[in-house]
């Protein structure tokens, strides 16, 4: 199973250090990933602590020194850019993925990876961000739009159409500049934007989350384990793991945090949701659409 980011790993420390050390920690996850490359003196000086302070807490974290911590970082950073191109060529896919010695056929290595995928990703889902998602979701007095990336748009439809059979005011947000520039410019507070952006970032989920944090509404993002750069915005942020038999990154996991989701949505509206779906599949059936 694929660790956790370095960030990941800050969050853990935080009730586990001195407070001089939390304060390098959140300098840290402040500015993650940008403020772990500056000199130990650089980021010293703005948690205000001593220098010998940043290499406790870097050891702390498991690390010989500075340079170990930046040497881990990179590696991090590497794997967040990692396109299918770059990951077919670090690996051979076409040798079996077992133990060595080991001969285990595609369906096998699809069923370990995609299994320990979707476990890991349920396991490790933050459960204030899970709640904190239904809540937003569920709540009939807010506007949800959903948008997503090249491949991942297609979870925001799934998303969306399950949520239209379960409450109102759900969109998409249009292709067209025009009118994707007019849904923006009406952001309220009472907005909730739901973004999909994984690895080889768009800078546009960026800028969307950014706006719609300014005119004071939420932001849901679902995302990999490396976290886009939205989540610096985000009300919400809901990792998964992309572990694929192929070099390309699997969504599995994401598909099973969405209807995790579903389901927390549906059992937070109770009666509501039941008696919008009994609605909804009489005026389709009025309509010859069933």
């Amino acid at each position: 199973m694929a660790p956790g980011t370095l960030a990941d790993e800050i969050r853990h420390k935080l009730g586990d250090v001195s407070p001089a050390e939390r304060k390098v920690a959140r300098v840290l996850l402040a500015g993650y990933p940008s403020a772990g490359f500056e000199t130990m003196a650089v980021l010293a000086e703005r948690a205000a602590v001593s220098t010998p302070t940043v290499l406790r807490f870097v050891n702390r974290l498991g690390y010989r020194g500075f340079p170990d911590f930046q040497a881990a970082l990179r590696t991090e950073l590497d794997e967040r850019n990692a396109s299918p191109l770059s990951l077919y060529e670090a690996t051979d896919y076409g040798r079996s993925k077992g133990e060595p010695g080991e001969d285990l056929s595609l369906l096998q290595r699809g069923s370990n990876v995609f299994s320990g995928a979707v476990t890991q990703t349920l396991a490790e889902l933050p459960p204030h961000d899970l709640d904190h998602a239904i809540r937003l979701l569920s709540d009939s007095k807010r506007r949800i739009t959903l948008a997503g990336g090249r491949f991942t748009n297609l979870f925001a439809q799934y998303l969306g159409l399950h949520l239209m059979q379960l409450r109102d005011d759900v969109r998409f947000l249009p292709d067209r500049d025009v009118e994707r520039t007019a849904v923006f410019a009406a952001l309220h507070r009472r907005d909730v934007l739901v973004i999909f952006d994984y690895r080889r970032y768009e800078q546009d989920k960026v800028a969307m989350a950014e706006l719609v944090q300014a005119q004071g509404g939420k932001v849901i993002l679902f995302t990999d384990m490396w976290l886009s750069p939205a989540s610096h915005h985000a009300e919400v942020v809901l990792p998964s793991q992309v572990a694929a038999p192929s070099p390309y990154d699997s969504l599995v996991p994401t598909l099973a945090v969405i209807e995790t989701v579903v389901a927390g949505v549906l059992t937070a509206l109770g009666e509501d949701a039941h008696q919008r779906m009994r609605h909804g599949e009489d005026t389709a059936r009025r309509m010859g659409l069933y």
